[in-house]
């Protein structure tokens, strides 16, 4: 019989990132807020996924994106969802998906200044694996804007190198629920308790064995 975890030992995903966040003085908690907007998706995304076989989410929209591929009822859902997340923060300026054919700038904020971060993601990858339930996920990356200084972000602002990230992640929906990231100090992972609707660490500090059979 599996033990249970104490309640002193659970680290949910919001302390983590807290802990996280004091390790940089110079923070100002608007990339954290966006990890959290990310988690709220996930849950939401989890949720539709759990009861594909129950609502009418499954199957094609008729619809082809701009990758040449078929949409499917829950590639749009999911693009929608994080998009919905995350426009209205205002920690956002720009955010580019994988089902959309050009960049979509976010409406600036009240100051007019628009947010610091870009984001671009996979809405739902491996979506063609969700007729037959096999696992399928979120891919994301965040990067400060670069190109503009205010306002909503461009393409431009997209378009940087893979060392400029700030944060990057996946959220897997199978089993289990698990969303793992990184902001370069270490990946970590965390898993969905369904009975409390939040994420635990369940996999601190992942990382590749020197040697393994397979990569």
């Amino acid at each position: 019989m599996a033990r249970s975890q104490s309640p002193t030992s659970v680290i949910t995903i919001e302390r983590f990132i807290m802990e996280q966040e004091r390790l940089h003085p110079e923070a100002t908690g608007e990339l954290s807020n966006l990890l959290y907007d990310l988690c709220l998706a996930a849950k939401i995304i989890s949720r539709q996924v759990r009861r594909a076989g129950l609502t009418d989410i499954l199957g094609e929209v008729g619809a082809i994106n701009v990758q040449g591929e078929v949409q499917q009822k829950l590639d749009v859902f999911a693009n929608e969802t994080v998009r919905h997340a995350v426009e209205h923060t205002g920690r956002v300026c720009v955010v580019a998906s994988e089902e959309d054919e050009h960049p979509i700038p976010v409406q600036v904020r009240e100051d007019r200044r628009g947010g610091k971060y870009v984001l671009m993601y996979d809405p739902l990858d491996g979506s063609t694996n969700i007729g037959v339930n096999v696992s399928i996920g979120t891919i994301f990356s965040i990067h400060r804007r670069s190109a503009t200084k205010k306002g909503p972000g461009t393409l431009a602002d997209c378009l940087q190198k893979g060392r400029a990230q700030v944060a990057a992640g996946y959220i897997l929906y199978g089993s289990s629920t698990m969303l793992v990231y990184t902001t370069g100090q270490g990946v970590h992972g965390f898993t969905l308790d369904p009975t409390i609707g939040e994420f635990l660490l369940s996999h601190p500090d992942i990382r590749s064995p020197d040697v393994g059979q397979y990569y």
